[in-house]
């Protein structure tokens, strides 16, 4: 890590902001061979358009390598194990971090969502920033079974990163007084309805006994398992706290669960790692258990590395598959989903301009209404609130107040009839034409669902539902009502569809992103045992005799996709093992920061272990007897 100047300490976030989303389509340029279809002349970006790059798109890749475009370059950034803060040690290339300490100043474990915030105006500002990275897991090779690492290798990293003259156009990690990392362990605070005990001022969840035995509560500590990274108009970052429940657990024979604890996931075993042996946060039949610490939406300011990460509670709690922002006249809007077949898609609409909030002093993402999808099939739905007070959500029905609906937001979803949905995952709204994009990774949904690839409502028994994953679109009735709640929903793309071109098959689409051209980018997480060398047709024998569904889509993908067309384009290919995850522009657009999660987990043919660890995958470092390792790499023309 080399040091790099931080910039004025007054620049505006919004202008720096701006000026990045206007030009987030840089990367894509015309002026090479092969090129994806432009939108039609009269489309509302159809100007946008002349500025994408014509690539030919890559193949199908089964190989341990992480292939792009002629043309194109992809340079590794920000490995896991690699230094956040100058005074962590070197280690040998592959090897990574074995204590806690060691982890709590490195890059974390498991890349998921990115973010790039720009850190300086003027000339060359563009060319850094500040680089945010969600971490989901922890290995589960080195650290899933050492609490008090994994607990390190979650979270956040925030890193500066650069590209000069010098680097040849290359980016790099730098050494800035912003870096950080968010962990399992960092002070945070719960804001918005759920916030306030429902007595005497404790943070929810609370329990009436601190750390020392002592009347009063403890402080509500860590970021877990965060997914997608949103980024909101004022220059803050959005986390969405996914999978939290795989780390409470207990040993105590007598714990029973509660409604709610079976409605949100929790369990005595955990996933198989929970972390109750090492902290009593996580021993659910403890009475210092903090299970609805975890959870929420997390706004963290990456030009503020002093602040608490702040939980906001009045976006509901839920496994958060999105945090995605918009605006309508000026509210904001934050789509999110709950990442689980079955669950639901949900928004949070601004109660008034957020500016105006500011203004006030007030925080805009605590002030606004909470709502789920309910579809129909005739391809029309609605969004319902989540209000105490309305509908079933009343005390006669047992709903105390909004601070309970929102800890209970599953349930609170059930009472209103919410709409059961395929896994759904990421969203991403349109730059300018306000429809919106879900991810639907796959799943039944319900049941009923068969296994054709061009399986639909009728096929599933829910909307957009296929096994194999699909996007489905919703446009508004009034995009430029904020209030307006009714909508439109068609199926847009279907994973593993017979009919698509060889480069543009897909399978398990999770992320979603929209650059400021228009142009959709989906990034595929094919599960792993269904990851295989078969290049035969759907369902046919793979290795072994086996029948591999999807095993002719090779490795996990992203891919560029024109909303107006439906055209599809593989762009990148990820190593064996791998899925690809979050996906970012530098400012000035000439740079895509694409996140490659656990590379070398296991396929349909192979999988590591201890004595073998880069038995599907040695990729990035490419170190005999090392570790794969989850990295962010930046892709660039060449």
């Amino acid at each position: 890590m080399t040091s790099d100047h931080d910039g004025p300490a007054g620049a505006s976030r919004r202008s720096l902001l701006v000026g990045g989303a206007l030009v987030a389509a840089g990367l894509l340029t015309s002026g090479a061979p092969g090129a994806l279809a432009a939108p039609r002349p009269g489309t509302a970006h159809a100007g946008a358009g002349a500025a994408r790059k014509a690539f030919r798109p890559v193949p199908v890749a089964h190989a341990d390598e992480l292939v792009v475009p002629r043309g194109y370059v992809a340079e590794v950034v920000a490995r896991w194990g690699d230094p956040v803060d100058a005074s962590a040690p070197r280690r040998p290339a592959g090897s990574v971090p074995a204590t806690p300490a060691e982890q709590a100043v490195r890059v974390g474990s498991h890349h998921h969502g990115a973010q790039v915030v720009a850190l300086a105006p003027g000339p060359g500002g563009e060319r850094r920033g500040l680089l945010v990275l969600a971490h989901e897991s922890a290995d589960e090779l080195h650290t899933a079974t050492l609490p008090a690492t994994a607990m390190a290798a979650q979270g956040l990293t925030v890193v500066a990163v650069a590209s000069g003259p010098r680097d040849a156009g290359a980016w790099r990690t730098v050494a800035s007084r912003f870096n950080r990392r968010i962990t399992a362990t960092t002070p945070v605070r719960l804001t918005g309805p759920a916030a306030v005990a429902r007595a005497g001022g404790a943070p929810a969840g609370a329990t009436a006994a601190a750390p020392g035995g002592e009347s009063g509560t403890e402080s509500p500590r860590g970021v877990l398992a965060p997914g997608a990274l949103g980024i909101t108009p004022w220059g803050t970052v959005l986390a969405a706290e996914e999978n939290a429940n795989a780390f409470f657990g207990t040993d105590d024979l007598t714990w029973q669960r509660s409604e709610t604890d079976a409605r949100h996931g929790f369990s005595a075993a955990g996933f198989g790692h929970p972390w109750h042996t090492e902290d009593p946060r996580f021993d659910l039949a403890s009475d210092r258990a903090r299970p609805e610490h975890f959870g929420w939406i997390v706004e963290v300011d990456p030009h503020d590395p002093a602040s608490a990460p702040a939980k906001r509670t009045a976006l509901g709690r839920f496994a958060h598959g999105s945090a995605t922002v918009s605006e309508a006249a000026g509210h904001v809007v934050v789509h999110t989903t709950d990442a689980e077949d079955g669950e639901y898609a949900y928004r949070f609409v601004g109660s008034a301009p957020w500016r105006r909030l500011r203004a006030k002093g007030l925080e805009p993402l605590d002030h606004g209404t909470l709502e789920v999808a309910r579809l129909s099939a005739d391809g029309t739905g609605e969004w319902v609130p989540l209000v105490h007070g309305t509908g079933p959500l009343t005390r006669e029905n047992g709903w105390r107040d909004q601070a309970d609906i929102v800890v209970r937001a599953r349930l609170a979803a059930d009472a209103v009839g919410a709409t059961p949905l395929a896994r759904p995952e990421r969203v991403a709204v349109h730059p300018t034409a306000s429809d919106v994009y879900l991810a639907l990774a796959g799943g039944v949904a319900g049941g009923g669902c068969g296994t054709s690839a061009a399986d639909g409502a009728d096929g599933c028994g829910a909307p957009g539902a296929s096994p194999h994953g699909s996007v489905v679109r919703l446009r508004p009735s009034a995009p430029e009502t904020p209030a307006a709640r009714t909508f439109t929903w068609e199926t847009f793309l279907t994973g593993n569809d017979p009919r698509a071109t060889p480069e543009g098959s897909f399978a398990h689409p999770k992320g979603l992103w929209f650059d400021a051209s228009g142009l959709l980018w989906i990034s595929t997480g094919i599960p792993g045992h269904l990851l295989g060398d078969m290049a035969g047709p759907p369902g046919s024998a793979g290795p072994g005799g086996s029948a591999d569904p999807v095993g002719r889509l090779g490795n996990n993908a992203l891919l560029a996709v024109d909303p107006e067309t439906g055209e599809v384009r593989r762009f990148l290919t990820a190593p064996r093992g791998a899925e690809v995850t979050g996906v970012a522009a530098s400012a000035d657009g000439a740079a895509l920061f694409v996140n490659i999660q656990h590379p070398g987990h296991r396929t349909a043919t192979a999988a590591p272990d201890r004595e073998h660890p880069g038995a599907v995958s040695t990729w990035p470092d490419r170190a005999p007897g090392g570790s794969p390792r989850s990295a962010t790499v930046v892709v660039r023309h060449g």
